[in-house]
């Protein structure tokens, strides 16, 4: 059995930026995250997610993105040593959000700082986003990457994959499939038809044609910052898209206490057994606890649901 930590929109705690930075895009989303966010994204939520997984000891660990708020490259410094306490960067396979694309930023002082983190196996750290869409293999286990992120006008928070990268990706999972791999999908945004308008993934629906086409076991995603199900449809039948609760989520915050997820992956009959382990934060944020259950076989629907 393979078991995978999939944690999501972490959005670390926000420096103090210089108001030469923030002539641009950054003045709404900095003055946002003073007024609310910072009481919705707290440490101490975060330190005890992080404590539950190193706990838990799972084979690998997804994070699909939203380390930062602004891009403020004081802010990819502070997440480079986050990720760095955290664990290596063959243990956490990281993509890029929107909130990581807030506006254009010079790659070595931005993303580049986590290139380690984002590059497929054998490659060297990544240079720029064209290395998407990534591949990491574990095993019978293939973590296929995808870039959502980029720089959008305020207010907006949309995500696009890319005719390009679809292309890429769909070549990637056709190969995978034919070997018989459990292809893990990992998208920032909720690759769903019915989203907000402001938030939403422009190519959704190109993106769920190509998984018609290409098939995969499972789609991870963030951004909605709530743990949620929904499937789409692949070439054997419905697919699994999962979404998780931020991972610095407040116990009282409006999208419930923050959660992360443990999906234990194995074969069965000729198939994929998916069992998704809810865990939320304790009421003394020092921890976790169960909190539901899914399970899926691959190609089929749901047994349970998450609550």
């Amino acid at each position: 059995m393979f078991t995978l930590a999939h944690l999501s929109d972490p959005h670390l705690s926000m420096p103090e930026a210089r108001l030469a930075q923030l002539l641009n895009k950054r003045f709404t989303g900095y003055a946002n995250w003073w007024k609310r966010r910072a009481h919705i994204h707290v440490p101490e939520a975060l330190a005890g997610i992080v404590a539950d997984i190193k706990a838990q000891k799972p084979d690998h660990i997804a994070l699909t993105g939203d380390l930062v708020n602004v891009s403020l490259p004081q802010e990819f410094r502070r997440a480079a040593d986050w990720l760095a306490a955290f664990d290596r960067p063959d243990r956490i396979t990281v993509i890029p959000g929107n909130h990581d694309a807030y506006v254009a930023t010079v790659w070595g002082e931005g993303l580049g700082l986590w290139g380690a983190y984002i590059a497929g196996d054998g490659e060297p750290p990544a240079e720029s986003l064209d290395v998407f869409p990534t591949l990491r293999r574990r095993g019978e286990i293939a973590l296929v990457g995808l870039s959502t992120g980029v720089p959008r006008l305020p207010l907006l928070a949309t995500g696009e994959v890319g005719a390009a990268q679809l292309e890429r990706a769909e070549r990637l999972l056709v190969e995978l499939g034919r070997e018989g791999l459990c292809r893990v999908v990992l998208i920032h945004h909720p690759p769903l038809l019915d989203q907000s308008r402001m938030k939403h993934l422009t190519d959704a629906k190109a993106f769920q044609a190509m998984i018609r086409r290409a098939g995969c076991e499972l789609v991870l995603h963030g951004h909605n910052h709530r743990s949620e199900v929904s499937r789409i449809d692949g070439p054997a039948g419905a697919i699994p898209v999962l979404g998780v609760t931020s991972a610095s989520a407040a116990i009282d915050s409006k999208y419930g206490r923050a959660r992360y997820h443990l999906i234990h992956i194995e074969r069965e009959a000729g198939s994929w057994r998916l069992r998704v382990e809810v865990r939320a934060l304790t009421a003394g944020s020092d921890g976790c606890e169960a909190d539901g259950e899914l399970v899926f076989h691959s190609g089929g629907a749901p047994a349970a649901a998450i609550p």
